[in-house]
């Protein structure tokens, strides 16, 4: 087995792409004695402390918040479901024409 048949193929390789972002020297010294202190690069740190942003804001924007009043609404309609009307009974047997074609 050669070197090059042991190496990792390039399509499993992580691509890294390149970020820039100009800060106050302040906050550079911030980031800078935060990176100290948990013993990081501050480019380790940065990329940590990004991506548990970007994954918090993901997860807060997936999160469905309702009142009581809507929960309460919900619960009902799981556990008291309206009957269909014309209109649901019609979409539906549509949906299985086009479903069985």
């Amino acid at each position: 087995m050669t070197v090059r048949a042991l190496a990792t193929p390039r399509s499993l390789k992580t691509k890294s792409a390149r970020l820039e972002a100009r800060i106050t020297q302040d906050l550079h010294m911030t980031v800078k004695r935060a990176a100290e202190i948990q013993g990081r690069t501050m480019t380790d740190f940065v990329i940590h402390a990004l991506q548990m942003a970007a994954t918090s804001a993901i997860a807060q924007s997936e999160l469905v918040h309702l009142s009581v009043k809507d929960q309460q609404a919900f619960a009902n309609a799981l556990i008291a479901p309206n009957k269909p009307n014309a209109a649901l009974k019609r979409a539906f047997t549509k949906a299985q024409k086009l479903l069985s074609a």
